[in-house]
């Protein structure tokens, strides 16, 4: 197992660890300190993470609330959350940058793609913050997206539990874990991976989704290094890698004179 570039999506509820609510530092310094040992591998990592330990968009209507005034204030949870891991991992002395898909200038860096390659280029963790910047939209589907968009090898959503199962494995104890299954078998069986939006957009995009336990220490490092975890959903035999390319192509000549006069990116 090689990647060089994933999308990691953490779910807002995992931070609370014991706690009803809230943020609690014992995992989100957990997380931080599993970011940090495979970032300093050489992999690049980006962050997505939820805000349903604050609030969620869907429990507006429960509250009276417009859904997408709702939806907006879960985009702000998120940032909360990001801000607090990235917090975490300047604390072990991890370089990362935090791009939103809102405008807060004073605490992240407008999402730009290409700003966030380079960023990654250059060995930062990069968290994207609320999202995609719109309603209606979950951060299962934003982590698809800017994993598409920064090409990354892979999804890799970390979970409370080990995989993905025939059922509901604190429900039903006779519930078997899955090792591999196919995007269309996730559709024919009807399994509960992500959103479909977010699951739609990976099997367009034959980008491969491993569904793993995030709360066990150590487990995203053993994942990468090629140890069995969790559940790979791919496109099964029509997998294909896709070579990554270069923003630009430094052998465009005509393209060196405008590379050359630009400020570097910070």
């Amino acid at each position: 197992m090689n990647y060089q570039r994933i999308l990691l999506k953490l779910s807002g509820e995992a931070l609370m660890g014991q706690q009803q609510y809230g943020i609690d530092a014992e995992r989100l310094m957990q997380y931080a300190s599993e970011i940090k040992a495979v970032a300093a591998s050489g992999v690049q990592v980006a962050v997505v993470i939820g805000g349903g330990n604050i609030y969620r968009g869907v429990q507006a209507e429960a509250f009276g609330l417009d859904r997408v005034q709702g939806d907006y204030m879960g985009m702000l949870a998120t940032v909360i959350n990001s801000m607090a891991l990235q917090s975490a991992l300047e604390k072990l002395d991890v370089s990362t940058r935090l791009l939103s898909g809102l405008t807060i200038q004073r605490v992240c860096e407008p999402y730009i793609r290409r700003r966030a390659v380079r960023h990654l280029e250059k060995g930062r963790v990069v968290i994207f913050g609320a999202g995609i910047g719109s309603p209606y939209f979950t951060t299962d589907s934003a982590a698809s997206l800017r994993a598409i968009e920064i090409e990354a090898d892979v999804v890799l959503k970390g979970t409370r539990v080990d995989g993905i199962y025939t059922a509901d494995p604190e429900k039903d104890p006779t519930a078997t874990r899955y090792t591999e299954i196919t995007f269309d078998e996730v559709l024919e069986k009807n399994l509960n991976v992500m959103d479909m939006t977010a699951f739609t957009l990976c099997k367009e995009n034959n980008l491969p989704i491993i569904v793993f336990d995030m709360n066990t220490a150590g487990n995203l490092a053993r994942l990468l290094d090629g140890e069995p975890m969790g559940t790979l959903v791919s496109m099964g035999d029509k997998q294909v890698k896709k070579a990554r390319k270069p923003l630009l192509d430094p052998k465009a000549t005509l393209l060196q004179p405008l590379v050359g006069n630009q400020p570097e990116q910070a």
